[in-house]
């Protein structure tokens, strides 16, 4: 049995060569819920879905974002609307009044639907069309992850990190704003303060995280700030993590990360932008899996090979290099 801790990208591309590694029947992957945007009144999980379209086999591998030709009519009628109602474009927040007022899982995070500022594929709108109907009915965010892993014939057994909102807050001298605003919205332009995660002080992982917890756990080449940072917010996970075996890939080659925000963002919050930085960050971390070019001297057990994750046969041999360093901690 393994968990893995995902974020939106490096985690899913390690998942989808690790199969013949960690048996997916045996493989738990607990998902960060910090980037999760209401848009137009329907609640979208982005790297909870990335994890289940990747794992029902539809996920666009180019873009790493929603379903493999999946149309999009709904979006571009909407921004065609926009254009000639007149309506500004970009990310629009609801009234601060109405951040709060709803269903409590949305919370700090609401956006309007007009000209909509995420790219949202007409399959990929019928996911979230599902997942706020079923929330409205009563079911929790767990009970709904799991229908819809059923429904894509997810080989895993795929949790949010919790049931509660927790919202990852850039802020900037511009103001705060959620990471879906800045790194969608504005391409991750914004110079970066600090970063925040609301809500995180008061929510807990459930018990299905906790159980999973339990297990050897692995923590992807995801960006330790808004990816791995939400979870650990979470009353109850970092405390978890310092109980089990935990392997952590780094994203980075020394000082050289190899995509997204991450260095600007670890910046900011205070950590060197590197593999050191993220030794530093990650100290319930028992192992690391670094590249092989990657000659960061760490403190703890370290295993080397070609951490590109270019390919299925590149995730699998970062896969095996993962399972030898849980071996050397059992």
């Amino acid at each position: 049995m393994v968990t893995f801790i995902s974020g939106g990208t490096g985690t899913p591309k390690l998942l989808r060569g690790a199969g013949d590694v960690f048996p997916p029947d045996d493989t738990t992957v607990v998902g960060n819920t910090g980037d999760d945007v209401e848009l137009g009144g329907l609640l979208v999980c982005p790297d909870v879905d990335t994890v289940l379209f990747l794992g029902g086999d539809v996920l666009d591998r180019e873009t790493w974002w929603g379903i493999e030709d999946d149309p999009a009519t709904t979006s571009e009628e909407l921004h065609s609307l926009a254009d000639d109602a007149g309506l500004e474009a970009g990310p629009r927040y609801l009234p601060d009044d109405r951040q709060t007022a709803g269903r409590d899982i949305a919370r700090w995070r609401r956006f309007s639907g007009v000209a909509e500022f995420m790219h949202i594929g007409d399959r990929d709108r019928a996911v979230h069309i599902t997942r706020t109907s079923l929330l409205d009915e009563g079911h929790t965010l767990t009970e709904v992850t799991r229908t819809l892993a059923d429904a894509f014939d997810v080989p895993w057994t795929v949790l949010p990190m919790s049931d509660d909102p927790v919202a990852s807050i850039i802020h900037t001298p511009e103001g705060p704003m959620h990471f879906q605003e800045f790194w969608v919205g504005h391409d991750g332009d914004p110079t970066v303060e600090d970063v925040a995660f609301r809500g995180g002080a008061d929510a807990t992982a459930t018990d299905a995280v906790l159980t999973a917890l339990d297990d050897p756990v692995v923590v992807g080449p995801s960006n330790p700030v808004t990816s791995i940072g939400p979870l650990l917010a979470v009353e109850g996970i970092e405390e978890a993590l310092r109980e089990t075996p935990v392997v952590a890939v780094s994203p980075f080659v020394e000082d050289r990360v190899f995509s997204g925000p991450a260095a600007k963002l670890m910046d900011a919050v205070g950590y060197e932008p590197s593999t050191a930085g993220v030794a530093e960050a990650y100290d319930f971390a028992d192992a690391f899996v670094l590249d092989e070019a990657d000659g960061t001297d760490l403190d703890r057990p370290v295993v080397r090979t070609d951490t590109s994750l270019d390919t299925e046969t590149d995730a699998a041999r970062v896969a095996r290099a993962t399972e030898d360093a849980l071996e050397a901690i059992r």
